[in-house]
């Protein structure tokens, strides 16, 4: 049954969001921030690396790792493995974006976690590694029994879609930030920098929109794995 869904508009649009999404950011770090750098005297640069890998490691593959397991035509132990590992990756390089905000601070002289933004931020990875953590356990390694997983799974899901929607809200906030902070610097308000970070911050959340679209869209679509074998178990 897995093998008969296939993808559909919606699933089309998000990919299309991600590409726009991805490359706004990279031309606005690259071509109007001046590049990315782990290490260098401008630490502007080393700054840069953070809204990157947040939009592009952190929410697009996230927002791909949920969109996965309702569109891909594989089996549902094949769409595990993906969604597992697209959501590490994930983790993997918000953990390394948050790091180079806390790198370009330090070295910078600025304080750590001042602002709202950074207080989400923090909060949202901590949530996100629990529900991997989470995941990981009870539905894939060493996997809990079929009525633990039927009773866990809707709570899974909606704790991940609260947490991805943290993700999607706190990065609105953060482009706002800067954004604000490069104004308050001199920066034009009505120049193309500005508009591009705010069309940037835009079609973050049109693609975060469409991937819950596309979740909701699908949830009627496919029998409950677990639940079906809870009512076997029941009926033996």
């Amino acid at each position: 049954m897995a093998g008969a869904v296939k993808a559909t508009p919606l699933t089309f649009v998000v990919h299309v969001l991600a590409v726009v999404a991805a490359v706004m950011v990279l031309v606005w770090c690259i071509s109007f921030r001046g590049g990315l750098a782990w290490d260098s005297s401008n630490k502007g640069l080393i700054f840069n690396i953070h809204p990157v890998l947040m939009l592009i490691g952190f929410i697009i593959l996230g927002g791909e790792a949920i969109v996965s397991y309702k569109s891909l035509p594989f089996k549902k132990e094949v769409k595990k493995v993906i969604h597992l590992v697209l959501h590490a990756i994930a983790l993997i390089l918000g953990i390394v974006g948050i790091s180079a905000a806390f790198k370009f601070h330090n070295e910078s002289s600025i304080l750590n976690l001042y602002s709202l933004h950074s207080w989400l931020g923090i909060g949202i990875i901590v949530l996100y590694g629990i529900q991997w953590i989470y995941g990981l356990i009870i539905f894939f390694y060493p996997g809990g029994n079929p009525a633990l997983k039927a009773e866990s799974l809707p709570w899974h899901i909606l704790f991940g879609i609260f947490v991805y929607v943290l993700a999607i809200a706190n990065a609105a906030i953060g482009f706002l930030e800067k954004l604000t902070f490069l104004e308050t610097a001199g920066l034009a308000k009505f120049g193309p920098e500005a508009f591009l970070v705010n069309f940037t911050a835009i079609a973050t959340v049109l693609y975060g929109t469409f991937v819950l679209f596309t979740v909701y869209a699908r949830k009627e679509q496919e029998p409950d794995e677990y639940s079906y074998s809870v009512i076997e178990s029941r009926d033996v």
